[in-house]
């Protein structure tokens, strides 16, 4: 592997862990504290530290949830799978995030100002359906009002 600035600064961020010592959740959550992301660069560094397959460090930063594989975006949209929700009609609600927006589930925009992210139920069920932007929550949501939220939170992402 090409030893680049970042490969050697991760080396440093993971060189107190060792191999047998259940240190692989410890050592991605330090990487991704430092750079709000573990980048694909981690992988090879903290799988050659612990001895370890870079396939088994990807399958554990992919299993858990709140590990990101990519740059955290500016301003986050979170959409409620809750059942609340959903029978709510909260699918309707994604589905309109995703067209206006022009991004996936767990998909940021091009310039990552703008992310859109699955979320499970938070117990502000009396809301439903709801998304939460940058962690408030935002609803109930009718169709026209998502149109129209999705469309400002757009705006103020270019």
């Amino acid at each position: 592997m090409l030893e680049t600035e970042a490969t050697l600064e991760i080396q440093q961020l993971v060189a107190e862990f060792r191999p047998g010592n259940a240190d692989l959740l410890r050592a991605l959550h330090k990487v991704q504290h430092r750079y709000g992301y573990v980048p694909k660069e981690a992988m090879g560094v903290i799988a050659r530290q612990l001895r370890l397959g870079e396939a088994h460090v990807y399958g554990t930063a992919t299993f858990y949830s709140e590990l990101r594989l990519t740059p955290p975006p500016e301003k986050r949209v979170d959409w409620c799978s809750g059942p609340a929700c959903r029978l709510k009609g909260s699918t309707h609600v994604r589905k309109v995030l995703e067209s206006v927006l022009g991004i996936g589930m767990e998909e940021n925009t091009e310039n990552d100002k703008l992310g859109l992210h699955l979320a499970q139920c938070n117990g502000t069920c009396d809301f439903a359906p709801q998304i939460w932007v940058d962690g408030k929550v935002v609803g109930p949501l009718t169709a026209a009002d998502t149109v129209k939220l999705a469309r400002e939170l757009k705006d103020e992402a270019k």
